[in-house]
């Protein structure tokens, strides 16, 4: 299993808003075919695999990370598929946990007399596809926080620069979660301060820009910032509650900005019914940039469901930096938020710390 978990990972990217998945055919301990889906309304993995097997697939082992589908979509049932190849075994690392397709994949197998064996490398299944999941269960995007900082966690000084706070590992790394992610989302007050691109730059191959999402309560972003003028095929949705100028609406609007009004929490866009927003736009998978007063939101909201937290070797050595969240937190130490499942990461000088917020562990499902 641990190989088909691999060949899932070359999907990551661009199958969304289905899971990635690996597929791995073995007979007499010998691999017969790999595969894996590498697109949406592309062959599933069990297809592939299954094709790069040919003939020898009848009487093997098929290994597949995520129970394979019993139901007409934008492609045929890999379960009939499974059976003309003549498949004698099918082991599944997780199960499909959509209500909404006529699955039963798995019990389907087994009543034409396969042999079928459920949850091998289920936790490492679960993880690797814990957008799909959570969107699944939920309706909302999986949220990811990234940060840079300092080691006295600044993520910028008191004049906003923060070109760079870390390295070009980091800053590299930071593509390979955008090309992952459906959406990226900044505050306005980011927009205006680092003026950013918001798209994706990987070394040696081509990206997929995710859709680039700006909280703006007043509407009062630039009309010539720079990710507006960029072309790329993802959208740029930009969530407001009024507009000062009445005819700037109409004229974003023809540049193909897609504008959302949202509901106020106080005096900024409620976060909260945002991934509701989004979720209804089949955005899986989220990560949130910044600055401060979003990243603030959205801890004390409870949407975020993990961290990238990347620290250079610097110190400001001053209060008056921006820190990585704004407002108000907790009055005792009892009332901060615990993070689970730490994973720690270099680049060059700087270190990632990941981690899950307490409730949103994938191994907690």
């Amino acid at each position: 299993m641990k190989m088909a978990l691999e060949l899932a990972e070359n999907g990551r990217g661009y199958t969304s808003p289905n899971p990635v998945v690996g597929a791995v055919v073995v007979k007499d301990k010998t691999i017969m075919g790999k595969g894996w889906h590498k697109a949406v309304g592309e062959a599933h993995a069990e297809v592939n695999a299954l094709n790069d097997a040919g003939p020898s697939a009848r009487g093997a082992t098929i290994y597949v990370t995520l129970e394979p589908c019993h139901h007409y979509g934008r492609t045929p049932p890999c379960t009939e598929r499974i059976l003309s190849a003549g498949i004698r075994r099918v082991v599944i690392a997780v199960a499909d946990p959509n209500p909404t397709v006529a699955g039963g994949g798995a019990d389907y197998l087994q009543s034409q007399g396969l042999e079928v064996k459920m949850g091998v490398c289920e936790a490492a299944a679960l993880r690797q596809n814990e957008a799909f999941f959570k969107f699944i269960r939920t309706g909302r995007p999986f949220v990811s926080l990234k940060c840079a900082a300092t080691l006295d966690g600044r993520i910028a000084t008191r004049t906003g620069d923060a070109k760079w706070v870390t390295g070009s590992a980091s800053r590299q790394y930071v593509h390979e979660l955008r090309h992952a992610s459906d959406g990226i989302m900044v505050g306005v007050g980011t927009v205006k301060a680092d003026d950013p691109s918001l798209t994706t730059r990987l070394e040696g191959r081509k990206g997929v820009d995710p859709h680039r999402i700006i909280l703006d309560t007043r509407l009062s972003i630039p009309e010539d910032a720079k990710l507006l003028q960029i072309e790329s095929t993802s959208d740029i949705l930009i969530i407001f509650n009024q507009s000062a100028d009445p005819e700037k609406p109409e004229r974003l609007a023809k540049k193909g900005v897609k504008l959302i009004q949202a509901p106020l929490k106080g005096d900024w866009i409620d976060i909260s019914a945002v991934m509701d927003i989004l979720g209804h736009r089949n955005i899986t998978s989220l990560l949130i940039e910044g600055g401060s007063r979003i990243m603030g939101s959205a801890v004390r909201s409870g949407v975020a469901d993990k961290i990238y937290f990347f620290y250079a070797p610097k110190i400001l050595g001053g209060d008056d930096g921006m820190p990585v969240c704004s407002g108000i937190g907790p009055a005792t130490m009892a009332g901060s938020i615990p993070i689970d499942d730490i994973r720690v990461k270099r680049f060059d000088g700087d270190v990632m710390i990941s981690g899950y917020f307490g409730y949103a562990s994938p191994e907690n499902d």
